[in-house]
């Protein structure tokens, strides 16, 4: 990967410097700055990064994103911070999830019985679906 500019003028009269542990050091001719090539971190897509935000405001726990999706549950708490995201109170509502394939879906969605009594959201995660069920408490 081929440095443009320097990412200190944005000038793109640069030329190659030395290695520096093992990395690639270029020289700025515009501002005399040397500077190394950019970390390529690794990029989780933002269809992640929404689901994850989306499970936690549906009232799942970090643990339980992390088994879902597969994302460390230190990330989703750093998504969480840093989006500033609050999660409401559930105090009456019991939040519970099942992940279903395409024909257990339907299947799950023809019994009537199942589908009374409580709100749920059904929502797509990867190649299968997610199914989340608030049940009030019992008095």
């Amino acid at each position: 990967m081929e440095i443009l500019t320097c990412p200190k003028c944005q000038s793109n009269h640069i030329i190659k410097s030395g290695i520096i542990n093992s990395k690639q050091r270029y020289l700025c001719k515009k501002c005399n700055y040397f500077f190394t090539v950019n970390k390529i971190g690794k990029k989780i897509d933002d269809y992640y990064v929404s689901k994850a935000l989306q499970l936690y405001l549906e009232g799942l726990s970090f643990r339980e994103i992390e088994r879902i999706i597969g994302v460390s549950h230190v990330t989703v708490s750093n998504w969480v911070k840093s989006y500033n995201i609050k999660k409401p109170s559930h105090a009456n509502y019991h939040p519970t999830y099942k992940i279903f394939n395409h024909i257990e879906l339907i299947e799950y969605l023809k019994n009537k019985h199942l589908l009374s009594g409580a709100g749920m959201i059904i929502t797509e995660l990867g190649d299968k679906f997610m199914l989340i069920k608030w049940e009030r408490f019992k008095d």
